[in-house]
């Protein structure tokens, strides 16, 4: 194993981490139903098993960079993986419904810490123009844990017992600690001065609340109070944060990274690009579940080529990445995503589950096409010195995206199926699963908005801006080597 470069140890130990931490979200939510039935709660306090997770991870993601610069990038990376491991013990053991959701949110705690900091330690380790292969180190667990999530939540909850869902993280856990310790090295520390206690509380109670917002207003409607007046509170909490970072001196979260041109685009186009996918994806279960009765276990099935079709085709771009560009790459990853939203209004209740497959495999084409490009271009011109808090703010994007784009989706999803439920004979089973259809062509169009957004800001983006991920002479002068001042300021 010493014979592996160093950069592809630290990836080995990233995926890893990042395996048995997507690996917990998709198991978990499997088994939900079990989980009501053994602590006899309704669905309303099952769900802050969810809630809890989601509001520690939002608020710790922003703080995850300052951490790293002042204590060290592997000792807060190691920390991380032992607090997800320890707390999912803590899951595992727990016999009362309080002690589940502790337990979650302090799985947050690790999670919140674990993949910005992991992902800055891999792209220190990857010089600028070897990036896209980093990228493609990553698509292996975003793609693969997804994939064998539901299908290894189902087997462990109906064979075994719903403890092994968390108990599952113990020796990924272990196993990925043993690689920290043994194979990373501390990275040179910068002093990012006193800590930022406006900044932090500002930072996670703003994100928190906003993502509570958003999560509640899919679920219970737009106009419910307690929505309105967390998106409210969001909406200051989140100014109040824009103020305090670009006046203080030392910021916790330097929002003046978003000054550098492709670095605030990358961020924008991540908001598209999840919104486009993972719309879909949040429909794709519920329409084969709801509307056609396909059983989950055969539902995953359906959605496996995707996962393989993504994993494969990021292979393929990390490798032509450096010689084509991520203009190029952005633009035909969306122009696919849009021809993908098209094509799903040819689903119908009796439709063969072959097309389907066959479209959501070109889908993991186009999300390929976009992963690497979009990530490996955000980052070309970020320095070593501020990747920590550039990647904390890359996942604080990608976080708000996901709850973003899943709130509109299940928003239209909802709102077209009361107005279609309304115009029909609801004793008329023909009528009502028309209306329902109808409902789903509509929301899938949500992705095809996302995607037409994409397509008009990848234009933006400027191949020469990238040069230093590029296969090109420009890279003899890579970011990492100048001031940090004079890389994006």
């Amino acid at each position: 194993m010493r014979r592996l470069e160093y950069k592809w140890l630290v990836g080995i130990t990233f995926v890893l981490a990042l395996i048995m931490q997507i690996l917990d979200v998709t198991i978990l939510n499997v088994a939900l139903a079990t989980l009501g039935r053994e602590f006899r709660v309704d669905a309303a306090a099952l769900q802050w098993v969810l809630t809890g997770y989601m509001i520690s991870l939002a608020v710790f993601i922003p703080s995850s960079g300052w951490i790293a610069d002042r204590f060290g990038s592997k000792r807060t990376f190691q920390t991380a993986v032992v607090i997800f491991t320890f707390a999912s013990v803590l899951c595992g053991v727990s016999t009362e419904m309080w002690q589940l959701v502790g337990a979650r949110v302090l799985q947050g705690v690790g999670g919140g810490m674990l993949v910005p900091v992991g992902q800055a330690m891999l792209f220190r380790a990857f010089p600028p123009d070897e990036r896209a292969k980093a990228g493609a180190v990553l698509a292996i667990p975003i793609t693969v844990a997804p994939m064998l999530g539901p299908v290894l939540g189902g087997l462990l909850v109906q064979y075994a017992n719903w403890r092994w869902i968390f108990f599952i993280n113990v020796p990924v856990g272990a196993l990925a600690l043993f690689f920290a310790v043994v194979f990373l090295r501390e990275e040179p520390r910068r002093d990012p001065g006193r800590f930022d206690f406006p900044g932090f509380v500002l930072a996670g109670a703003g994100l928190a609340t906003l993502l509570y917002g958003l999560e509640q207003g899919a679920q219970l409607g737009w106009g419910q109070p307690q929505v309105w007046s967390s998106l409210v509170a969001a909406v200051l909490l989140i100014g109040g944060l824009a103020w305090r970072e670009l006046t203080v001196t030392h910021p916790m979260l330097d929002l003046r990274l978003l000054t550098d041109r492709l670095f605030c685009t990358g961020n924008v186009l991540l908001l598209c690009q999840t919104g486009a996918m993972f719309g879909v994806l949040f429909l794709i279960p519920l329409y084969l579940q709801n509307l056609r009765g396909v059983s989950p276990m055969h539902a995953g099935l359906v959605l496996m080529p995707q996962a393989i079709s993504m994993l494969l085709t990021t292979q393929v771009i990390s490798r032509i990445y450096g010689r084509v560009g991520p203009k190029r790459l952005i633009l035909a990853g969306f122009a696919v995503q849009v021809a993908i939203g098209l094509g799903l209004q040819l689903q119908g209740t009796d439709t063969s589950l072959w097309l389907l497959v066959a479209l959501l495999a070109v889908q993991g084409v186009a999300m390929g096409l976009l992963m690497t490009p979009v990530q490996t271009a955000t980052f070309a011109r970020i320095s070593r010195a501020d990747m920590g808090q550039a990647s904390s703010m890359f996942n604080v994007s990608r976080q708000v995206a996901t709850a973003l784009g899943t709130a509109i989706v299940a928003t239209v999803l909802v709102m077209l199926t009361e107005h279609g439920m309304s115009t029909v004979d609801p004793t008329a089973a023909g009528q009502v699963a028309e209306a329902q259809l109808g409902a789903y062509h509509g929301a899938f169009l949500v992705s095809v908005v996302f995607a037409g957004l994409g397509l008009l800001l990848g234009l933006r983006v400027r191949d020469s801006d990238a040069a230093a991920s590029l296969d090109t002479p420009a890279t003899k002068t890579q970011p990492s080597e100048r001031e940090p001042s004079k890389t994006v300021r």
